[in-house]
């Protein structure tokens, strides 16, 4: 019989030997403290404390009281599963009400909630551009895995646009046939850099050659525009947007993914994407959970403008101690390092010596070469944990001789 545990073995060892080997920190939250975590470096070590500094529950709605409170009670009504896929006996009256509430969040007439983000996309997309004939997508180059799979999956026609350029749009869109049906899908903030796509301009380029707009704002919900409902709110062009997708996994402190639209639209994907109709719906108390997070966000304005300053001064105070912050427009704070092997001992010595957990990110979720450390600053992190990381990645970078030049 072959021996395929060999094969596997091997890639892994090339994976250790380029850098490139992912390790995960065994971390326990702790309720009410976050970021505050337990870290146990071997499953029968003890804990220690450390505070975290790379989470996606960028608000720290994870241990809101709110949400908790409303996951407890829905589990007490209701029982914990979901009890099967949509179409079989898993749409509780929960995930009703979350899709209706999330429709008008993002001033759309329909919503569709998934088990995560990364599937919301793969499937929407994914479906979209299989089921229109003779469809092509426009994909930005700098488009999460997500909506690359569901691209690719689709089997249609793609073509990239370089990040950002809506020159290059306008070039590739002139090019293509008149006829055939476009869709353009791009995201708000760029979770890997922090940037910010100029959705206007991108908007008006798509308007002119009739193109279906997909936008991707799970970095963005949560944090921007009045509600929070996203870059597309805060700058008025929500109603443009064919499709806007986003994440309860995030901001919203939980797990699940979902997308905004019209009726038809929404209906569509409903009624023809596999990644829905086959797989097990969100539990009720996730969406209890969901529901419970999207009232406090809608009215966290006060917490989004701390999350902001907080996110300023990180960055000012990264610059100023020397260290190579990259820039950014957003709450995302990246950090070169530019070297996956160095990149992951500075993570290594920041969890071991300093209590800092903050994971590296190496290729292929960055080009080689832009490995980097990804900093994730919460209204939660106090003034003395702040502190306490410049002093550790300035303690590090001279230990190591890091560049210092982002």
């Amino acid at each position: 019989m072959r021996n395929f545990d060999s094969f596997f073995r091997e890639r892994l060892d090339d994976l250790k030997a380029e850098g490139r080997y992912r390790t995960f920190a065994d971390l326990e939250r702790i309720a009410g403290r976050f970021p505050r975590a337990l870290y146990r470096s071997a499953p029968d070590a003890s804990p220690r404390e450390v505070t975290v500094w790379c989470s996606n529950d960028y608000l720290g709605m994870g241990q809101h009281p709110a949400l908790a409170a409303a996951m407890h009670g829905s589990i007490e009504k209701s029982g914990a599963g979901a009890g099967g896929t949509r179409n079989i006996s898993g749409t509780s009256h929960e995930i009703v009400q979350l899709e209706r509430e999330l429709a008008a969040f993002h001033g759309k007439e329909a919503g569709l909630a998934f088990t995560s983000g990364y599937i919301s996309n793969e499937a929407a997309l994914g479906t979209l551009a299989k089921h229109m004939p003779e469809a092509i997508v426009f994909s930005d180059a700098l488009n999460h895995a997500s909506m690359i799979a569901g691209i690719r999956n689709s089997r249609c026609e793609y073509q990239v646009f370089r990040h950002n350029d809506a020159a290059h749009l306008r070039q590739l869109l002139e090019a293509a046939a008149p006829h055939r049906p476009k869709i353009v899908a791009f995201e708000s903030v760029y979770s890997m850099d922090g940037d910010i796509a100029p959705l206007k301009d991108l908007l008006d380029v798509c308007e002119q050659f009739n193109a279906l707009t997909y936008l991707d704002e799970v970095h963005a919900v949560g944090l921007y525009g009045p509600t929070g409902a996203g870059i597309a709110e805060r700058e008025g062009l929500a109603h443009r947007f064919h499709v806007i997708e986003g994440t309860l996994g995030k901001a919203f402190g939980l797990i699940g993914g979902y997308i905004t639209g019209s009726a038809p639209l929404v209906d569509f994907v409903r009624s023809f994407a596999p990644g829905f109709i086959f797989t097990t719906a969100l539990p009720p108390s996730v969406a209890a959970g969901a529901r419970a997070s999207l009232k406090v966000i809608r009215g966290a304005a006060d917490l989004r403008t701390r999350h902001q300053a907080i996110a300023a001064d990180l960055k000012a105070r990264l610059l100023a101690a020397g260290l190579p912050v990259m820039p950014s427009e957003s709450h995302i704070v990246p950090v070169k390092v530019g070297d996956p092997k160095a990149c992951r001992r500075v993570a290594a010595i920041l969890l071991e010596q300093h209590g800092i957990y903050v994971q590296p990110i190496n290729y292929p979720t960055v080009p080689k070469g832009t490995e980097r450390l990804r900093l994730t600053p919460t209204p939660l992190h106090d003034e003395a944990e702040v502190a306490a990381l410049i002093a550790a990645l300035s303690s590090v970078w001279r230990e190591l001789s890091l560049p210092i030049a982002a």
